[in-house]
């Protein structure tokens, strides 16, 4: 863990009078998949920790991503229409697969929780922890379905922007109302994913090129991504929180602070959108993959300050520390008085370097967080984050510590309570 520790003990007290809360209303969720969820879970072992289950699946969409990059590292392998896309079919069919594991998993990590006994708060903390890495990784994907041309990066910008907010605008909504309200989105989006990645397969990707009236396929992905957003999510949870206040059942926090958990995530907006336009070498067009790398990473890292702050009932961060070094290369890569300061102008070569060493420091950054909150959340509940244990010897001492105590406190008072009755006795007589 270091020496750094980023729990305090008021967070650590929040987190052990924590009690989850949450509403799903999701047909294909309620109907069809928790039933299914239900009857594969009986298959898996009782000794099978319920956070191997969320990892594995988080590693399936590294995977994914790992794999394609390594076919189409600049989103150009659909440019060209004669030739079609030069990814080969089996990847799409691959990275189905293991979206739909992903998904799955997702799903009945929890359910193996219960099962097993060992429900609690580091399991929904990791689970929706690695859950927001995701959320920047999945929508990478199906970029390299259309290609640079179809969808130019400054265009990926903004649909990997709207994941960011569909995601974050649910746990915003928990912050407030103290009840997570599943999105119907979710799961319908998961099968979009994997139906398109399929398709791919089956038909070829070049299907994605195909224009209609004028608009293609990027168009339609596009205007359905932000739509549903729009009509199916953010509505519900501006409605959610609403009834929160009039009805007295949330958080009732003032004004200031329940939109407090939007300042760090409209800092990131605004810093990584003046990189994006006023880089000295367009340098989202130079490197896009590695960008959304590290637009993802410090979103992630914001959103589970953001989910810790929820889950212990504490105030959540109005800016987040990563964004410092963020705000300082762009600072260097945007200043448009180079030559005139300093007689010369920065290179192409030399704004790679600082976004791919940024990337790296983030990265690393915030899996030195990840791993010190959960070191830290397993300390505190005598657990292991990937192994079921029955209570270790500590936590054994301290529970027949607690009883010994409890018993010479009874003893105490029922000593006291006779001694008072024989002066009262003594007194009578």
């Amino acid at each position: 863990m270091g020496f750094m520790r980023y729990l305090d003990e008021v967070q650590l007290q929040g987190f052990e009078r924590y009690k989850y809360n949450s509403i799903d209303t999701s047909f294909l969720s309620v109907y069809v998949m928790h039933p299914f969820w239900n009857v594969c879970v009986k298959f898996l072992p009782k000794w099978l920790a319920p956070n191997l289950l969320t990892f594995a699946g988080f590693l399936m969409t590294v995977i994914n991503f790992i794999l394609i990059a390594y076919y189409d590292w600049d989103f150009t392998a659909a440019n060209d229409k004669e030739r079609g896309n030069t990814v080969p079919g089996w990847v799409w069919t691959v990275a189905a697969i293991n979206i739909l594991i992903y998904y799955n998993l997702d799903g009945m990590d929890g359910k193996q929780a219960r099962r097993t006994g060992t429900s609690g708060p580091l399991g929904e903390l990791f689970d929706h922890g690695l859950d927001s890495y995701s959320a920047a990784l999945i929508p990478i994907y199906i970029f390299s379905l259309f290609g640079t041309d179809d969808l130019p990066p400054i265009r990926m910008f903004f649909v990997i922007w709207n994941v960011f907010l569909n995601f974050y605008l649910t746990h915003v909504e928990k912050y407030n109302t103290g009840v997570m309200f599943l999105p119907w989105g979710y799961d319908f989006t998961m099968w979009g994913v994997s139906l398109m990645l399929f398709l791919a397969t089956i038909f070829g990707p070049e299907i994605y090129r195909a224009t209609f009236f004028g608009f293609t396929i990027a168009n339609f992905f596009e205007v359905g991504l932000i739509g549903s957003g729009i009509v199916s999510s953010h509505p519900i949870i501006i409605r959610n929180i609403y009834l929160s206040y009039k009805n007295k059942t949330g958080k009732m926090r003032p004004l200031w602070e329940m939109v407090r958990p939007f300042f760090a995530f409209l800092w990131l907006f605004a810093i990584t959108l003046v990189w994006s336009f006023f880089s000295r070498n367009n340098v989202i067009n130079l490197e896009p993959r590695i960008l959304w790398v590290l637009y993802g990473t410090i979103f992630s890292n914001i959103a589970c300050r953001l989910i810790v702050a929820q889950m212990s009932d504490t105030r959540c961060d109005a800016f987040n520390i990563l964004m410092w070094p963020l705000a300082a290369c762009v600072g260097v890569c945007c200043f448009p008085w180079y030559e005139k300061v300093f007689n010369m102008d920065l290179t192409a070569d030399g704004e790679r370097w600082i976004v791919q060493g940024l990337t790296v420091f983030v990265t690393l950054a915030h899996w030195h967080y990840g791993y010190s909150v959960v070191s830290e959340m397993c300390d505190r509940f005598h657990i292991r984050c990937f192994k079921i244990i029955k209570p270790n010897a500590v936590a054994a001492e301290e529970l027949n510590v607690a009883v010994v105590d409890e018993q010479q406190q009874e003893q105490q008072t029922d000593q006291e309570h006779d001694h008072l009755q024989s002066v009262e006795a003594v007194a009578e007589v």
